[in-house]
């Protein structure tokens, strides 16, 4: 069975309908590239063709390229031609000298819509889920199939820069309104009756590109207004990147020397660029991550098989601070019927407020109708009654951090909720099975640890208690594919997986300053690392007042069992900076920086007298204190079994607390440093810091066998 569809008409317009056997979606494989090639010399041989319409018979058109063979390639010569080669074919269907339309029934992404950029006429289908774009630098690659080349001579050069640089992608609608497409059609018939009649309206369609005539919208890269893009444009770009993304460079490289060239030298310009890409560390990591470990976690590949899928009808949320008003929206958002409960009808009412307010953001917009926002609030009921529970699938308890309202609030809602429900609480760190000791039913008990802000934050940690049944796991983890969160799924412990890997960065960040690092190395090392906020920013963000409450009921817990915790340097930090100093982080105004109203944050003055400079450290050796803490723990954990997945453990360092995307996630990132490499570091870090740097046995274990960490 052919790839590709060949379809004359009596009219002379061919349709060619790309469609990959055995696969749900249509990639960039020989199998399709191929049939298409053969299909193009046809239609060049053949004087009675009139035109060509280029459709899909899946669902979507075309998904882009085929990940699996790309990840595959270690020499950058191979990488060239294979971008060459798809280059070519574009080219000789460009040049057919018949108008080509690309008829898109659906979503056109990377080398999809490249392909479709390769025809002289685009129309889709008005469908608000299908998406175009290139995204190939959410992977640390580019579009290789002329991309960079074709965008920008469509839309100009600063339109489709962000496009590319930040991955965007845009309904159709969007898509018509930034020149991507054409026109929209109401449906399959109207799309098909709109290319026919764009192709017999015009028969000699030629690229603007390929037009002797052609000037560039809005001017090449030497044109006055975009010289000043460039002047500024990649300072920007490293500025927000710390050089830690090549893509982003090689991208805004193919585009200015695109712009001083002729457009098929721009192309092989492009190629060289995309072959860089291809071999890279950087690449691998995130495809390895954020494509294949990531694919697979959204198929379940965490969830208990054998359990019939489940959907939440109605959700139960007690508590109505931000972290429960923000699960109230996400799960109204969905269509869920939300119960949001707080001991005050002003705090309830509060926490529906949250969502009125994003609502009212989504309006301004033009995301968002008044009327869909009155819809989506009706589905959430602010009360301070259990009795409005009933006939709750799932109840999220995410009230104060303590044990004892955490129980209270579990007896009153179990005394309605029906038997079959699920209760989760939002904990963060209190252990999942002491906290389901106050239910009466501790097989349908679980963690749901959400991160703050709910509405933006993708990843759920579902933390499993010594008692939870397989069938609650499947339908916590339901839940959250249903919401459209990422799940990840980890055993109880103190601190679960996430909380305890990231404390690790702020904890070193603060032992540095103790040691008399300056403050703004510190914050500079963490960004240039690739974490999203310097660790004293972030230990601001999530209070240092919290990180107290915490270690206190730490403490107490510890001493119930006859046991003593080990306590990390950074702990005088966190008491100095809230007993003493009294600045407990950004909610009081005052932390390690300062908030004045109105203006910018800043470093805290006083910080400089508090903890007094010493000799400074090189940089590097910072941004290794910070990451190899966090990637060091991360190996404890799974070592452990809190977390039993490769693929949970890296996406979930990543969507959990940021850590350095480009790495690719916390144990790649060992993959990558190379394991002994790494236990050699982590001993030297250990000898001069500490014992909290002595590499977990199972990184010993594994560089001796010369293993990896394989999803």
């Amino acid at each position: 069975m052919t790839a590709v569809k060949y379809d004359q008409g009596a009219d002379g317009i061919v349709t060619l309908t790309l469609d990959l056997p055995g696969r749900p979606m249509n990639v960039l494989h020989p199998d399709l590239t191929n049939p298409l090639s053969d299909a193009i010399t046809r239609i060049a041989e053949d004087k009675n063709v009139k035109g060509v319409i280029l459709t899909s018979g899946k669902k979507e058109f075309l998904a882009g390229a085929d990940i699996d063979g790309v990840v595959q390639i270690t020499d950058p010569a191979v990488a060239f031609e294979l971008a060459e080669q798809f280059k070519k074919l574009l080219r000789r269907m460009e040049k057919l000298g018949r108008p080509v339309v690309a008829a898109l029934n659906g979503t056109a992404l990377g080398g999809g819509l490249e392909l479709a950029l390769a025809c002289n006429y685009r129309v889709a289908i008005n469908n608000p889920k299908t998406q175009f774009g290139l995204p190939e630098v959410k992977l640390g690659l580019l579009p290789g199939g002329g991309g960079t080349q074709r965008l920008p001579r469509l839309i100009g050069i600063q339109p489709s820069l962000p496009l590319m640089l930040e991955g965007k992608t845009l309904n159709p609608e969007k898509a018509k309104q930034a020149g991507l497409i054409h026109e929209v059609a109401a449906d399959a018939d109207d799309m098909f009756a709109k290319a026919r009649a764009w192709i017999v309206a015009n028969p000699n369609a030629v690229q603007p590109w390929d037009d002797k005539k052609f000037k560039w919208p809005g001017g090449d890269s030497k044109s006055p207004a975009n010289a000043q893009v460039w002047a500024i444009a990649p300072s920007m770009a490293s500025a927000k990147s710390y050089g830690n993304y090549p893509a982003i460079t090689n991208i805004m490289s193919c585009v200015f020397e695109g712009g001083i060239v002729d457009f098929d030298t721009g192309c092989e310009v492009e190629s060289r660029y995309f072959a860089n890409l291809v071999t890279s560390q950087v690449s691998k990591n995130m495809i390895g991550t954020l494509w294949f470990q990531l694919n697979a976690i959204n198929k379940g590949s965490s969830r208990p098989q054998g359990i019939e899928k489940s959907t939440v009808k109605k959700v139960g949320i007690l508590g109505a601070g931000m972290m429960g008003a923000g699960i109230a929206y996400s799960s109204a958002k969905v269509g869920i019927e939300v119960v949001l409960l707080d001991s005050t009808q002003e705090a309830a009412d509060k926490g529906k407020a949250y969502s009125a307010n994003l609502l009212d953001k989504d309006i301004k917009k033009g995301r968002q109708t008044a009327e869909g926002k009155d819809a989506f609030l009706a589905r959430i009921k602010a009360t301070t009654s259990y009795e409005d529970l009933s006939g709750a699938d799932l109840i999220i308890e995410a009230v104060f951090e303590d044990r004892t309202i955490k129980a209270d609030v579990t007896k009153k809602a179990e005394a309605i909720i029906g038997k079959d429900a699920v209760f989760a609480s939002n904990t963060s760190t209190l252990p999942i099975s002491g906290l389901a000791e106050a239910s009466e039913r501790p097989k349908n008990f679980i963690g749901l640890h959400f991160f703050s802000p709910v509405d933006k934050m993708p990843l759920v940690e579902i933390i499993k208690g010594k008692k939870t049944s397989a069938e609650t796991l499947a339908r916590g983890f339901d839940y959250v594919q249903q919401i459209k969160k990422t799940p990840i799924v980890v055993n109880d412990s103190r601190g679960f997986y996430t909380s305890r890997c990231f404390a690790t960065y702020p904890m070193e960040g603060m032992t540095l300053l103790a040691e008399g690092q300056h403050p703004r190395s510190i914050e500079m090392a963490g960004l240039q690392a690739g974490m999203p906020v310097g660790p004293l920013a972030v230990q601001d963000e999530v209070s240092l007042s919290l990180s107290l409450h915490v270690l206190t009921q730490t403490r107490k817990d510890y001493a119930a069992e006859g046991k003593t915790v080990a306590e990390h340097p950074g702990v005088a930090v966190v008491e100095k900076m809230c007993n003493e100093l009294k600045r407990p982080g950004k909610k009081a105004g005052a932390g390690f920086y300062d908030y004045p109203v109105g203006g910018q944050k800043h470093l805290w003055s006083g910080l400089a007298q508090a903890f007094p400079l010493q000799a400074q450290l090189p940089q590097q050796e910072l941004i290794d204190r910070m990451m190899f803490a966090q990637a060091n723990e991360a190996a404890k954990c799974y070592a452990e079994g809190v977390v039993e997945a490769v693929g949970d453990t890296n996406i979930g360092s990543i969507f959990g607390w940021g850590f350095a995307p480009h790495q690719g996630g916390a144990l790649q990132y060992i993959n990558a440093y190379g394991l002994e490499k790494f236990v050699n570091r982590s001993k030297e870090l250990a000898k001069k810091y500490g014992e909290r740097f002595k590499p977990a046995a199972i990184l010993v274990k594994m560089a001796k066998e010369g293993s990896t960490f394989n999803a």
